[in-house]
């Protein structure tokens, strides 16, 4: 019998888990997409925050082709990726109490405005504390995490003071998935488990989720305020009428 290679366990394991995502969470993403999609309409800014390789699916919805041009990255000194040195500082930064609250009351997000906040774990001070005074604010929080993490006998226990996570104060959550861990494969020899997929399925979650409230937008009359690539003939003067109708709406342009 034919040995598995390691690559096709991998990619075997991610499809696996965007099926699930597809059976599991479709009403989640139409209820978050629809979510922003309302927030739109009513004249609110889109914003997304992720830390650490969280961080990743955040960045990944803004300022990019086929996206919402309103989608506006609300960033953390030091907890975005690994560009901090030492990039364990990121880590360090996740569970400071306060840093959430500071960032928040610097920012042009406000009441009516709607917040994607994505952290795996969802277990550190940093994303609760930001779910938890957004909503203090008047925004709607959209969570995606992996809600393995905070149920079950491998779930860690949260490190904010009221124990709880981010799937606790939020107006939707999407579940990733994700085994506590974030690994997918083992092997003899490797003391270690392997092989991460928590930006696959948290991208394909963020993705789903604009592509509803687009089409949501589209159902209801108003043309989505997309981006298209502006290495395809007239992408740049698209975009150039996007950003100039939407404007005060946009923050990482000013």
């Amino acid at each position: 019998m034919r040995e598995t290679k390691p690559a096709t366990q991998y990619l075997d394991a991610a499809i696996s888990l965007l099926q699930r995502v597809r059976d599991e969470e479709t009403a989640n993403i139409t209820a978050a997409g629809t979510l922003l999609a309302d927030t739109v309409i009513a004249g609110g800014r889109l914003f997304a925050f992720g830390a650490g390789h969280s961080s990743l699916a955040a960045q990944d919805v803004v300022y990019r082709a086929g996206s919402l041009a309103l989608m506006n990255l609300l960033a953390v000194p030091g907890a975005v990726g690994v560009d901090v040195m030492p990039a364990t500082l990121g880590s360090a930064l996740e569970r400071v109490d306060g840093l959430a609250a500071a960032v928040l009351d610097s920012s042009p997000a406000t009441a009516g405005d709607a917040l994607v906040i994505i952290s795996l774990s969802g277990r550190n001070a940093l994303p609760v504390e930001m779910a938890m005074n957004a909503r203090a604010l008047g925004l709607k929080v959209i969570g995606v995490t992996s809600l393995a993490y905070a149920s079950g006998p491998d779930a860690p226990r949260s490190r904010h003071a009221s124990g709880t996570y981010l799937r606790d104060h939020c107006d939707v959550v999407l579940d990733s998935k994700i085994a506590v861990g974030d690994a997918e494969l083992g092997h003899e020899g490797v003391d270690a488990p392997f092989a991460s997929a928590s930006t696959v399925t948290t991208s394909a979650l963020m993705q789903a989720t604009l592509a509803t409230c687009a089409t949501t937008l589209a159902d209801r009359g108003i043309q989505p305020p997309l981006l298209r690539s502006g290495n395809v003939d007239g992408g740049h003067d698209w975009n150039a009428k996007v950003f100039a109708e939407y404007r005060d709406r946009i923050f990482y342009q000013h």
